[in-house]
């Protein structure tokens, strides 16, 4: 019997596995620009690609902190705490030197993420957890609770740079994407990350320094949080107390919708992307359509469903393999 059309169909639903984010996203845009007439515009695409490109930075390096088979679920208080540096300091100490100590600020808490996670032993989640909370706390302290507001407006010119309808924070967001990518394909980092992820035993015995490498790509994290930040303080013109609040979560669905396995070892910015603009798309979609807040959540909860299951389907089909 031939078996030529059995291995055709597998190599199809191999291919789908490895490639469903994109086929996602041509079924959401698909149906959006037929419910919608408002959807598939120039101006519209744009605003997509700006609204994706803030949860998409913060997706990059949550890639690199999964991948590596950790998680980070204090990027939206890191990002909060980087645009309020950013705008409160620029009365003591100028526009630049404000941004580079909120940039700072980014880096240095990953760092101490990086460090606790891999000096205590103790699971990144529960760590970045209480840094979520008491980076929040600190945001909350620093601010008064109310919302720090620009004197500079030149500080908010920056967002306003355009190259047709596509917005400079989404061209830095593609430009860093592209940039990580080839970090994870091209350098040792990268093949580093790939072997702690999917097998730490083995990339101790591989003579892998496995605790730096973990510090390293907290610290990256950290600071695209803070990069976030501060775009997003650039954009709004304010600090809000509250930026951020849950954006951890839409990253971790975004990440995890683009086929990240949350053990670790598996991925590519390439997916992380897709996952960023379908998630971007059902969120636009959704709102043109004037659907009610928590029909999106059950949706989006939805979404997260089918991303772990997802998740799990990898994982088989890596088994297997």
């Amino acid at each position: 019997m031939d078996s030529r059309p059995n291995r055709a169909l597998s190599a199809a639903l191999s291919w789908l596995l490895r490639n469903h984010i994109w086929v996602f996203l041509a079924l959401t845009v698909v149906v959006f620009s037929v419910a919608s007439p408002y959807f598939l515009t120039v101006h519209n695409i744009g605003n997509i690609l700006t609204q994706g490109a803030f949860i998409g930075i913060l997706a990059i390096g949550m890639t690199m902190v999964m991948i590596d088979g950790e998680i980070d679920l204090s990027v939206g208080a890191i990002l909060a705490l980087a645009s309020a540096l950013a705008i409160g300091l620029q009365d003591h100490m100028g526009v630049w030197p404000a941004i580079c100590l909120g940039l700072l600020s980014g880096a240095a808490l990953g760092f101490v993420n990086g460090t606790l996670v891999a000096l205590s032993g103790m699971h990144s989640f529960v760590v970045t957890l209480g840094a979520l909370i008491g980076i929040r706390g600190l945001v909350f302290v620093y601010t008064g609770e109310n919302a720090l507001m620009v004197q500079d407006f030149s500080y908010t010119e920056i967002p306003e740079i355009y190259i047709g309808p596509i917005s400079i924070t989404a061209i830095i967001f593609f430009a860093m994407a592209l940039f990580f990518q080839w970090v994870l394909s091209s350098t040792r980092h990268g093949r580093e990350t790939y072997a702690v992820g999917d097998n730490i035993e083995a990339a101790h015995g591989a003579g892998i320094n496995v605790k730096r490498h973990k510090i390293i790509n907290f610290t990256i994290c950290g600071t695209l949080a803070a990069v976030c930040g501060i775009l997003l303080s650039m954009r709004l013109g304010t600090a809000e107390p509250n930026a951020g609040k849950v954006w951890e979560l839409w990253t971790i669905i975004a990440v995890v919708l683009g086929g990240i396995r949350l053990q670790g070892g598996f991925g590519s910015m390439w997916m992380t992307i897709g996952g960023v603009l379908t998630l971007a798309v059902l969120r636009n979609g959704l709102r043109l359509l004037n659907t009610p807040n928590y029909v999106e959540l059950m949706v989006m909860g939805a979404v997260l469903v089918l991303a772990l299951v997802l998740d799990k389907l990898l994982n088989h089909g890596g088994d297997e393999r």
